[in-house]
């Protein structure tokens, strides 16, 4: 656990973009984990065999989330820096992370895990059970598809 417990909880931070749920996700990925141990297969990697576990409960917590939408609290400034450059860090920060959770999840899980948990495309291919080039495809079309969002995003915050 000591092992895979940062990797694991950045990927569920990566899907989830909060602190509590990934904590959540990432116990419960290492308690899934140690009950099914009996499936688990030598010949496999088991870094891919604990991030299929967590990338499905993070898939399941997400289509909860859908369902059951919450309020997120306001964030506070921190103090000692100029409020106007956290207010635009923040904003550019809150413009990315909403464009990215609207993506579609067959988008966004290969993006997330790419670039967030630094995996190859071999390893979220197995994590995704897709194949290689699907994985490669997805990336390619979720960055495209992401930076449109923003542009739009931009767009509409400078127009409005």
């Amino acid at each position: 656990m000591s092992r895979y417990k940062d990797a694991v909880y950045g990927l569920c931070l990566g899907f989830l973009r909060n602190r509590a749920d990934a904590e959540d996700l990432t116990h419960d990925a290492f308690i899934r984990a140690y009950d099914n141990l009996r499936r688990y297969h030598l010949d496999k990697r088991f870094s891919t065999w604990i991030f299929t576990i967590a990338a499905n409960l993070c898939r399941n917590r997400l289509r909860y989330r859908r369902n059951h939408p919450v309020v997120e609290p306001p964030t506070h400034l921190a103090g000692g820096t100029d409020p106007a450059n956290i207010i635009a860090k923040e904003d550019r920060q809150k413009r990315v992370q909403d464009s990215l959770n609207s993506l579609p999840y067959a988008y966004r899980a290969p993006l997330v895990l790419r670039f967030y948990n630094d995996l190859s495309y071999r390893e979220i291919g197995e994590i995704l059970a897709i194949p290689e080039g699907t994985v490669k495809t997805r990336i390619h079309r979720a960055k495209a598809m992401l930076k449109g969002l923003i542009e739009k995003d931009v767009m509409q915050h400078e127009t409005g």
